[in-house]
């Protein structure tokens, strides 16, 4: 049968394939074209996880190449029991069998189901007892409980980085972009980095990654790309279309950790907002679930397509939320000219996420603010009044973290958050000291506070969390970035801390005193 299927193949100059079942019985003969076949629809797959379909797929390959992308996503998705390419020789030795590859799916405790790849061999030397093999098969899957339940309801997710100049730089991006998905309780399962000097207009990584991209996606069993970069509408349409993973850029992975972590309803309206904003270009996409046409009472012609509709709708309700926020911000400034009226000093807490800045409201205030290891794990600004016996009250407030590149869409809806800095009397910049990049991210952030016209308000540096570094060795650098060291966990440094803060505060009476000072211990 093989020598006939290779004789067929080279006569036509197209692929032949046939589906055969466990018992040996042709089901389908499929013919492709030169370079790949469509499988017919074969039906539910047998029940359960741990089930393979009982069905095999062998076919033909011109050019002798190894299994493709198609083979193993056919494998991957229909659960075949094997998929198997046999090679054709040249026109002039017509018939004569070239090399065999084939692959299965086969249980990692780790990534569930991934494909195993055989080959080449030379046809006559494979040896293979079919029906020992697969039942041995689904009885070691049936063992190791197919996929493991974690990794079911897991998000497995590849990284994606494109660079131009410095490798150094986007290692240092992938890094970030991998505690992001952390912080989304997203597994990374692999990261690629892509030297480019331009990214690829329609696929950013190129054609040929693509596949490549596509490819490990099945061997390791993700189900979610994530690119470091912003894709354009053109480029998240085609690249999906390439891909059978969800695919998501760095701003879609911040605007998600943001739904996740609000609480408030004032922080739900404002990561709404910004989600809409950013999908909207997206919804001029086309789309087979939009492509039916509809009319409105008095319409003329067809109408408004579902595209339409559903754009129409996204604009009206970001003139409702945006609505919403002003009257937000409203309420903030009420608030605000109540404290004015009672003279309450405000020191504004605020740094790169996940710097340890919820930490430190705690450890001044003896609060029980919540505290992640986590980005953004704190959206909701959050005040607390801070007693100095002998002059009074003054409001800490914490506030959003920072990260480089925020989506502008987000810095515009949490404007109404952020206008609580503008008020600050002081900016209390918390640093995680432990951090290879701080310097990086101490320019980011203060970058930031330029962009919102706050660099007027006078700011302090802490280096936090220096109880994580080696003795002394913070002793310089606090120096030459004339910050202040402490561990806000551990309570350290926090009384030249209070030093260096007061003469920032005009207290009502006039007065200034360190001693009276009390620190929660």
């Amino acid at each position: 049968m093989a020598r006939a299927m290779v004789s067929i193949s080279l006569d036509i100059n197209r692929q032949v394939g046939v589906l055969i079942n466990r018992r040996g019985k042709v089901q389908w003969v499929i013919v492709g074209d030169s370079n790949q076949l469509w499988l017919p629809d074969i039906g539910r797959a047998r029940g359960g996880q741990v089930r393979l379909r009982g069905i095999r797929l062998v076919h033909t390959h011109l050019k002798n190449e190894p299994l493709c992308h198609d083979d193993l996503a056919d494998l991957a998705l229909l659960h075949l029991d094997l998929v198997a390419a046999i090679g054709t020789q040249s026109k002039s030795g017509k018939g004569s069998l070239g090399p065999i590859y084939y692959s299965h799916l086969m249980p990692d405790q780790q990534k569930g189901l991934v494909s195993n790849l055989v080959g080449p061999l030379n046809f006559y030397d494979y040896q293979l007892h079919f029906l020992n093999f697969i039942k041995g098969l689904e009885e070691e899957i049936a063992r190791k409980g197919g996929v493991p339940q974690e990794v079911a309801l897991q998000e497995r997710a590849i990284l994606v980085n494109l660079y131009s100049k410095n490798r150094h730089t986007a290692k240092q991006d992938m890094a970030e972009l991998e505690e992001l998905a952390r912080s989304a309780d997203v597994k990374v399962v692999t990261t690629i980095l892509q030297h480019r000097l331009h990214p690829d207009s329609r696929y950013l990584v190129g054609k040929g990654k693509l596949e490549e991209l596509s490819l490990k996606s099945l061997q390791l069993g993700a189900s979610l790309v994530i690119f470091n970069q912003e894709l354009s509408p053109i480029q998240s349409r085609e690249i999906s279309a390439n891909l059978d993973t969800k695919v998501i850029d760095r701003t879609q992975l911040i605007l998600d950790i943001f739904a996740q972590h609000a609480k408030s309803k004032d922080g739900k309206i404002q990561v709404e907002l910004a989600q809409l904003k950013y999908n909207l270009p997206l919804l001029s996409q086309k789309n087979t679930g939009l492509s039916r046409l509809t009319g409105e009472i008095g319409g003329r012609g067809p109408g408004e397509t579902k595209l339409e509709i559903n754009r129409r709708r996204a604009r009206q309700r970001i003139a409702i939320l945006e609505n919403k926020i002003a009257q937000l911000s409203k309420k903030r400034g009420i608030m605000r000219s109540q404290r004015f009226k009672n003279k309450l000093p405000v020191i504004a807490i605020v740094g790169y996420t996940n710097a340890g800045k919820s930490t430190l409201l705690n450890t001044l205030t003896n609060s029980q603010v919540g505290v992640k290891d986590k980005m953004f794990a704190t959206l909701d600004p959050t005040s607390r009044r801070l007693r100095f016996p002998k002059h009074g009250e003054v409001i800490i407030t914490d506030t959003v973290g920072f990260i480089s590149a925020l989506p502008t869409d987000l810095i515009n809806a949490f404007k109404a958050t952020l206008e609580e800095l503008e008020y600050a009397d002081l900016l209390l910049h918390v640093v995680d000291r432990s951090d290879p990049v701080f310097e990086k991210k101490i320019t980011t952030v203060e970058n930031l506070l330029q962009q919102l016209n706050l660099a007027h308000i006078p700011i302090l540096r802490l280096f936090n969390k220096v109880d994580l570094l080696p003795n002394l060795q913070y002793g310089d650098d606090s120096n030459q970035f004339a910050a202040i060291p402490i561990s806000a966990r551990k309570r350290k440094g926090l009384e030249r801390l209070v030093e260096r803060v007061i003469p920032y505060i005009e207290w009502p009476d006039g007065k200034e005193v360190i001693k009276g000072f009390r620190i929660n211990r």
